[in-house]
């Protein structure tokens, strides 16, 4: 056993991708004075910001450092669809991407609510939505993937929900906070070295 060096300026984050293979029994919807609300083709500037706004906090960064035409090639695909979890009063409190692209397969891509929405059981509600509209007819597999960056209860929230592990892997990137791409002030829960 050995440890690797991380640069000061980088972070380094063990993946974790899980999937279900099958159709999950239903289950009662949980109550939330919530929305989900399709975006079909949301602005750049939009959907950067939601992405931001609900991503900061475990330094969410890949779509803030895509090249406009790159991103807008996801979110304008015919096999992503893109939702914000709305609140009662219409502000834009969460997000939930699905990845049909494969064939046979949803991707959980980005899943999470804002910082102030975390732990009131909101979580269980957006799940249970993401896996409704995931598991259509000629889907045999779910999946999605967190980090050690994330909430640290987001792998267990994800097997409590019935996906299974089944890959991890190492990542390494430049710490969004030291390129800019994000404040340096969020996420102080990871140590800011540079």
């Amino acid at each position: 056993m050995g440890l690797i060096p991380v640069r000061g300026s980088d972070l380094a984050t063990v993946v974790t991708s899980l999937e279900m293979t099958e159709r999950p029994r239903p289950r009662p919807m949980p109550d939330a004075p919530l929305d989900l609300v399709r975006w079909p083709s949301p602005t750049l500037a939009r959907y950067r910001e939601l992405f931001r706004r609900v991503g900061s906090p475990w330094l969410w960064y890949s779509r803030l450092a895509m090249a406009d035409a790159d991103l807008a090639a996801i979110v304008e695909h015919a096999g992503i669809e893109i939702f914000a979890v709305v609140d009662r009063d219409g502000v834009e409190v969460g997000m939930l991407e699905l990845d049909f692209r494969e064939a046979g397969q949803c991707e959980l891509s980005y899943v999470g609510l804002v910082p102030e929405l975390t732990g009131k059981q909101y979580g269980r509600w957006l799940m249970a939505h993401a896996l409704g509209m995931a598991w259509r007819a000629d889907i045999g597999r779910v999946w999605v993937h967190t980090c050690t960056l994330d909430h640290h209860h987001a792998l267990g929230f994800y097997r409590a929900s019935g996906f299974a592990p089944f890959k991890r892997t190492l990542e390494t990137f430049p710490d969004p906070r030291v390129t800019g791409l994000l404040p340096r002030d969020v996420a102080p829960h990871i140590p800011l070295i540079d």
